[in-house]
């Protein structure tokens, strides 16, 4: 066969996804002719399409060896170099074949491709914009183009570029940058219709289907969430993300069939190393401590890869303030407003700038102009709007501020910076409140705790140092005032019995947790149990599982969600609220106590079970942290049948609430500012963290 007629052979193979019968053919054509480039270059092509990439650089060097000159065969081996992962090294080649051949389209994307490997994003959209000047029917360069353009946080520019594209054609890449890019313009809908009409063209692509279960969380629709994501995990059984995420909408819904074995295939996968696993949605899984340590660096991991792929650290320079300079501390998250970050954390920061130290807000989500929000703003010695920056943006305005202390308060619990955090933009920081973890990330030092909430036992599944406070750990707003709740009849409840509350999100409700509420429900006649209402048809599943369970479906009780003052004086109905096991009340908890309502938990085995446990040892009232589930029944029950007894809880609550220090700002953040100069100072000294207590 004439050499021209198997190179085209072969080159087919290549085209239709079939490199193992290139590869063989290449191979004999070598051996045909040794000192012929092109049988060389596409072996090299095929192995690479096979995944063999050492195989693959070895072939593709020897093809350039033989013809120095060719840009094609330089590609190539920058393709192969990148896809091992060896950035560096693909940078140098395509630098080489730009070199020879400065406006070859390909060699232009290619380079794009090599500058966004080692982070260069502005340099690989100059790239990009060049290769599709230089060839406008490129298609592959217009895409780059739009993702880079996105990544740059020019989301318009993103959306032009795909619309332009699917003007001409169907492609699925192109719908998915159409509804990433209005999804960062906040145009959910249409980006749920991009996703939509994408899928319609390329069915068998997951990662439409999961762009579009992630929009509808966004839009708080999990039921459209968990059929997006289950369809993408039924076109790719291996998408680990979507897996997480199916899962914890499943939570949320209350949608419990099969849930046991996607938790099971949830956790393998964690154990496997997969690195797009939300560690918050990990937290509600019945997980070690030690697994959700393992969720954390995996997720840890991949986001460090992001910010500094070569590894070389892409940290941020840091100021190292003299000793005796005051305090300049910061703290950053997307719940500075009418938002339970903002609410637990208001009278704190309040009592926190009387003290010597300069306190900087960093707010990067949208103002909301409540009240909080006003306070809050009141409170900081300065106030910043980082709402809409992208990441380095993010790290740069906070590195500039040349802080000795900065705080990320939401980690992986939602709405997270983490990559402006792994930029390192302040030379301590730290992991406080909201996530209740360790965040596995290098680039946390710290970790604000308690010694009820993170215990001796848990120190080894935490990345981070423990910084210990003598009180709990978590504060509250003192100044919140608990009006009268309407009542009871129209608060949905009956007019006598024992009023049993949980006011918790509903992914905390997982199978023990109401297992032991209703065996207690079982065993006080004429009690309820008072529930938040749920997102999509949780209510009408947990009716269900309740029924099933042999409890009547009036002896559930939903509240809609209300305004927090109105919710707060809701309380006063409460006789007990039921904590949740796994994943504690947290917020909630603290909520329940403050409006007069015990609340009854058991001793967990990991940070996020052990929150209420803190609460109440901190509140003086250590007979609520019970051993086991049999435990919490026989207390709620007792609790239940003797009202004399009810009567007594609350009388005490009260005043342990009154003299015990749980909701005392003032001394909070005396304790606070104790553990800043302590964590400040090791650094001043340059000392590396430790533990402090």
């Amino acid at each position: 066969m004439p050499v021209e007629k198997q190179l085209d052979t072969i080159a087919q193979l290549i085209g239709q996804g079939r490199p193992d019968l290139a590869a063989a053919l290449a191979a004999e054509a070598r051996a045909q002719f040794p000192a012929a480039v092109e049988p060389a270059r596409l072996h090299g092509v095929a192995l690479l399409g096979m995944g063999r990439l050492d195989e693959a650089i070895t072939t593709l060097r020897e093809a350039s060896a033989l013809d120095p000159g060719s840009v094609e065969t330089l590609c190539n081996l920058g393709s192969a170099l990148l896809a091992r992962g060896d950035a560096r090294a693909g940078l140098l080649v395509m630098d080489s074949a730009r070199l020879m051949a400065p406006e070859h389209p390909a060699v232009l994307n290619g380079l794009g491709n090599a500058r966004r490997a080692v982070g260069d994003a502005t340099g690989a959209r100059d790239a990009y914009f060049a290769a599709s000047r230089a060839a406008p029917g490129y298609l592959g360069a217009w895409l780059n183009l739009a993702a880079a353009e996105l990544a740059l946080g020019n989301a318009a520019d993103c959306e032009r570029i795909a619309r332009m594209i699917l003007k001409q054609t169907p492609h699925a890449q192109a719908s998915l940058l159409l509804a990433q890019s209005l999804g960062v313009q906040r145009r959910l809908q249409e980006a749920v219709a991009a996703c939509l009409e994408g899928e319609r063209h390329a069915p068998d692509n997951a990662r439409l289907p999961y762009q579009r279960g992630q929009i509808a969380d966004e839009l708080k629709d999990p039921e459209q969430a968990a059929q997006a994501h289950a369809r993408a995990l039924a076109i790719d059984p291996g998408l680990s993300g979507a897996l997480a995420q199916l899962v914890f909408t499943r939570r949320q819904l209350c949608d419990w069939e099969g849930l046991e074995t996607l938790s099971g295939r949830l956790r393998a996968a964690v154990s496997a190393g997969a690195s797009d696993i939300a560690p918050f949605g990990f937290l509600a899984e019945p997980a070690s401590a030690a697994e959700q340590l393992n969720c954390a660096r995996n997720f840890a991991a991949g986001v460090q890869r992001r910010v500094d792929p070569l590894g070389g650290g892409a940290g941020l320079p840091n100021v190292r303030r003299p000793s005796g300079a005051p305090l300049r501390v910061g703290f950053a998250s997307n719940g500075f407003g009418y938002h339970p970050t903002g609410l637990l954390t208001v009278a704190f920061f309040e009592a926190l700038c009387r003290r010597p130290i300069e306190l900087h807000l960093f707010a990067t989500g949208e103002a909301d102009g409540s009240g909080v929000q006003q306070r809050l703003r009141a409170a900081a010695t300065h106030w910043h709007e980082l709402a809409g920056l992208i990441m380095p943006a993010m790290a740069g305005r906070m590195a500039a501020c040349e802080l000795d202390i900065l705080f990320d308060l939401r980690v992986w619990g939602g709405g997270n910076i983490s990559e402006a955090f792994a930029l390192r933009p302040a030379p301590v920081q730290v992991n406080w409140l909201a996530y209740p973890g360790t965040s596995g990330a290098d680039w946390i030092d710290y970790v604000i705790a308690d010694r009820e909430v993170l215990p001796a036992s848990l120190r080894e599944c935490f990345s981070e140092k423990a910084a210990w406070l003598p009180r709990c750990f978590q504060p509250s707003d003192p100044g919140r005032q608990i009006g009268e709740p309407p009542s009871r009849s129209e608060c949905g409840l009956p007019e006598s019995g024992t009023v049993y509350a949980c006011f918790n999100n509903s992914y905390k409700l997982d199978a023990r947790s109401l297992g032991r509420m209703f065996a207690i429900l079982h065993k006080v006649p004429g009690s309820v149990l008072w529930l938040l209402a749920g997102p999509g048809d949780s209510n009408r599943r947990l009716a269900a599982i309740a029924s099933a369970a042999g409890i009547e479906a009036g002896r559930l009780v939903f509240m809609a969600k209300l305004p927090h003052e109105d919710y707060l004086a809701r309380y006063r109905h409460a006789d007990l609220f039921l904590d949740t096991a796994t994943y504690n009340a947290h917020t909630t908890a603290s909520d329940a106590i403050w409006a007069g309502c015990p609340v009854l938990t058991s001793i967990g085995q990991t940070f996020a079970s052990r929150v209420a446990t803190s609460l109440n040892a901190h509140l003086g009232m250590g007979e609520l942290n019970v051993a086991d589930d049999a435990a919490f029944i026989d207390f709620a029950v007792h609790v239940g049948h003797d009202r004399g007894a009810r009567d007594a809880l609350h009388v005490r609550l009260a005043n342990q609430r009154a003299h015990s220090g749980l909701f005392d700002m003032e001394a909070l953040s005396g304790d606070f500012l104790d553990l800043l100069e302590r964590m400040a100072q090791r650094h001043r000294d340059g000392l590396p963290p430790a533990a402090i207590d």
